[in-house]
């Protein structure tokens, strides 16, 4: 029974506040390459190739109130976990064999025993780099995909706002819409980023929100007859503006709230005296939550094959922000609460 190390990123501390990178560390273990006997289910034992790097982690960092939380925290000591992509070492469940690629929940460690395989994703799509599963053709592109479609249902010649609009969700679903037939701006935190929207990504504009002492001025330059559509990933103070520049029967899609997650005066936010927008012009404000279309593999598989084409003919471009190594996933993590990361966050734990 062969035995290798399995080195992986722990929680030493619960985070109150921004996350820094001593509250992890990486630790080194050791793992068997075959799934232990006498498990009560069947398990999948993966080696991992790439993790995904998401600002949502940042919630299981801090112990909650269990009766208002989608997913425990995690348990200090024990691996920090978020989706991956794997390759198959050893399984005992019947539709997962040695050499399979998946990818799925995984532990921020080079080995991880799956207990639960069914959440784990055959990936079919090898012609494409696998490390798009950890985002496009996996969970972000799926959030921009039935986000999107399912809950903002864009009008061709609508006009679409889009926040955080160089990360992981906003730069596909910004592409999605300009697909739909809308006129897309996003809004970011550097010229770098803006650039990229327009320059790579086929944004119509691009709002530097740290450049704009007023956000509500710069959305109504960008909107003069208003938003249709505004798919937030940000929260607080850019989803005040955005309420008061919604046209009538406008859309509101919430997906995130990155500016929220570090808070410890949860009072920063929406003012209360904004939201009776939503009833004047008889605005649609809507939360949805990935996991609900993930558990369809029918609805995936629709959208794996319809983002596929789209990679393959051109019509959406994917940015990257790669991080080789285990002991680059704190500072990674880090960095997307400072706007270090341009594009999909990833860390790359193996090739192969």
């Amino acid at each position: 029974m062969a035995e290798v190390r399995n080195r992986k990123v722990v929680l030493k501390r619960y985070v109150t506040g921004y996350p820094t990178e001593d509250d992890m560390e990486v630790v080194d273990g050791t793992v068997h390459l075959v799934v232990p006997q006498g498990l009560p289910a069947s398990a999948v034992l993966v080696k991992n190739l790439y993790l995904s790097c998401d600002a949502w982690m940042r919630g299981r960092m801090s112990k909650r109130d269990e009766t208002i939380t989608v997913v425990n925290d995690f348990v200090l000591g024990e691996a920090l976990t978020n989706f991956g992509v794997s390759k198959v070492v050893d399984s005992t469940h019947p539709d997962y064999h040695a050499g399979d690629l998946v990818w799925g929940m995984t532990g921020w460690e080079e080995y991880t025993l799956v207990t639960q395989p069914p959440s784990l994703v055959k990936i079919n799509h090898t012609d494409l780099p696998l490390s798009y599963y950890t985002g496009v053709l996996g969970m972000s592109g799926l959030t921009a995909f039935a986000g999107l479609f399912d809950v903002c249902k864009p009008k061709k010649g609508e006009t679409f706002f889009v926040s955080a609009a160089s990360g992981a969700v906003g730069q596909i679903v910004g592409q999605l819409a300009k697909l739909a037939g809308c006129h897309v701006v996003g809004s970011v935190g550097s010229d770098e980023k803006a650039d990229l929207l327009k320059s790579k990504l086929g944004f119509d504009d691009a709002i530097n929100y740290k450049k704009e002492p007023d956000l509500g001025a710069a959305l109504r330059r960008c909107f003069p007859e208003g938003i249709d559509v505004y798919f937030d990933n940000v929260g607080g103070e850019t989803l005040d503006a955005a309420l008061l520049c919604m046209r009538p029967r406008g859309r509101v899609a919430v997906c995130g709230m990155v500016s929220q997650y570090n808070l410890e005066d949860a009072a920063a936010g929406v003012r209360m005296c904004n939201l009776p927008w939503l009833v004047a012009k008889r605005v649609h404000m809507e939360g949805f939550n990935v996991a609900d279309y993930l558990a369809d593999a029918a609805y995936y598989r629709r959208f794996e094959e319809e983002m596929a084409g789209y990679l393959r003919d051109g019509r959406v471009a994917y940015v990257e922000d790669v991080v080789e190594g285990l002991h680059g996933a704190p500072p990674a993590l880090v960095g997307i609460f400072q706007g270090r990361n341009v594009g999909r966050q990833l860390i790359v734990v193996a090739r192969e």
